[in-house]
């Protein structure tokens, strides 16, 4: 039979667990905050000094070579494509597989229920 000393104890723990709970998830939450709290302000101390652009009379257009010749480039594109069609049709379907019929998990079913029996009757339970 319960008494009430020992539902006064159950509460009083069920209490003091929830306390717990959320004081520890509060303390977490405080660490997460002034952990971007800091993060923030440190981003802000290393904005990089703003440069001023220079007058559009002043640029100087340099014309980059590209490192690879356009028709190495073009052969290179070429064979990586031929590559990759070439392993699409190697790929073949994936069977399908078909769902069991009903029959065999009731004969599992019935033939675990009939181990259960057997080993009750060896056990004399029967």
């Amino acid at each position: 039979m319960v008494t009430w000393e020992f539902f006064l104890e159950g509460l009083y723990i069920t209490i003091l667990g929830v306390t717990v709970v959320f004081l520890v998830l509060s303390i977490l939450a405080l660490a997460m905050y002034g952990i971007g709290y800091l993060e923030r302000v440190l981003i802000e101390r290393e904005k990089p000094v703003e440069v001023k652009p220079l007058p559009k009379e002043e640029k100087v257009v340099v014309e980059e070579k590209p490192s690879i010749e356009p028709k190495k480039l073009a052969v290179i594109t070429a064979a990586i494509l031929a590559y990759i069609a070439e392993k699409n049709a190697q790929l073949r379907p994936l069977p399908f597989k078909k769902k069991p019929s009903d029959a065999w998990r009731l004969y599992g079913i019935q033939s675990q229920v009939e181990e259960v029996e057997n080993f009750n009757y060896e056990m004399g339970a029967w």
